[in-house]
């Protein structure tokens, strides 16, 4: 038994050891013999959904408790926004422009895991989808620094691969985007959301509806690139149509530079999450 646990009944490991060099029988090759949480084939039954779910949020969380990260800062953005020295590979001229914010996040990632690192790798810890793009130049500029940042990787129908800057400890792989979005914002200090497509769209309106229902405490909440944002979507138009209020147009921020983001979130006083809805 070993030292640390404070158990005094036989360890899973020992028995998973123990089971595979049993007999080869019959008896000992039916799958029905595996032990239940040794066997893939049996966890991955659509009856046992519930337990991965369980599972997906249990291991990260597990090990960035025992890693002691207390917050997090958030970069969400475009996996397909060229380093400049590749923009030439866009496909869009729009998009090779847009390469300039791969710059920015790196930056700004830099900057706060300088911050970070005074802390440990405790504190406001850079966190990406641990993709290209935008989240590359997230984690290259952490390592830039110096310090550790956490890659959120999902499985995804084509190749699909960490991108080489994320922290190694720190790489999670999930199966399902919601657990994966959990983990996002179960730490966030800041949310960054740099130009990008669905995906994006999708991190940006779940992360500040949970923020404008007050499911979710106020935190700086970024945009890179007024001109990006205000070109795809018409938030005024939101707003003059009833859907939002005009008090919600104040829950995020535009920003254009790294330091701007930086100072922004140095200076932010903390505010408790809503106890109602404007407009309701």
């Amino acid at each position: 038994m070993r030292e640390d646990r404070l158990s005094p009944f036989r360890d899973a490991q020992t028995d998973r050891s123990t089971a595979s060099e049993v007999p080869d029988t019959p008896q000992t090759r039916s799958p029905a013999y595996r032990l239940a949480f040794a066997d893939d084939d049996f966890l991955c039954r659509d009856e046992l959904r519930p337990v991965r779910l369980q599972l997906e949020l249990l291991k990260p969380e597990m090990i960035m408790t025992e890693r002691e990260i207390t917050s997090t800062i958030v970069m969400f953005g475009g996996a397909r926004i060229p380093e400049p020295s590749q923009k030439h590979t866009a496909r869009t001229q729009t998009l090779a422009n847009l390469s300039e914010y791969y710059d920015e996040a790196r930056e700004f990632a830099r900057l706060m895991t300088e911050k970070s690192n005074e802390t440990g790798c405790r504190e406001n810890v850079i966190v990406t989808g641990g993709g290209p793009g935008v989240m590359e130049a997230g984690n290259r500029g952490a390592q830039d620094a110096g310090g550790c940042s956490i890659g959120l990787n999902i499985v995804l129908p084509h190749e699909q691969a960490p991108n080489l800057y994320v922290t190694p400890e720190l790489s999670f792989n999930f199966h399902y985007f919601a657990i994966r979005k959990m983990h996002f914002l179960m730490r966030a200090r800041a949310i960054t959301i740099f130009p990008g497509g669905f995906g994006t769209m999708d991190e940006l309106f779940e992360s500040l509806t949970l923020i404008q229902t007050g499911r979710m405490d106020r935190v700086p909440f970024l945009l890179f690139g007024r001109e990006f944002w205000e070109k795809v979507i018409n938030w005024e138009a939101l707003a003059d149509a009833g859907t939002i209020s005009d008090e919600d147009l104040d829950l995020f921020r535009f920003v254009d530079t790294a330091q701007e983001a930086v100072e922004i979130i140095e200076n932010w006083e903390p505010a408790p999450p809503r106890n109602e809805i404007p407009g309701r």
